[in-house]
């Protein structure tokens, strides 16, 4: 994915600390993720379909040990 111009602030950015957050950006085939204070560093990116998969994994409860 070449870096893309449509970065935008996750909608949980507010005021305060607003600036410690997550961008997103899209393409018709991959979503990438950078950290909104590196705005220079490293990206995440995934396959379209794979990105609904991940913010669920983020939401769910951590795994218990057995």
């Amino acid at each position: 994915m070449d870096t893309p111009d449509n970065w935008r602030k996750s909608s949980y950015s507010g005021p305060g600390d607003g600036d410690s957050c997550v961008e997103i950006a899209n393409s018709p085939t991959r979503i990438a993720i950078r950290d909104s204070k590196t705005l220079d560093g490293a990206t995440l990116t995934f396959p379209t379909e794979a990105f609904a998969p991940f913010l669920a994994a983020l939401k769910s409860p951590p795994l218990t040990p057995r």
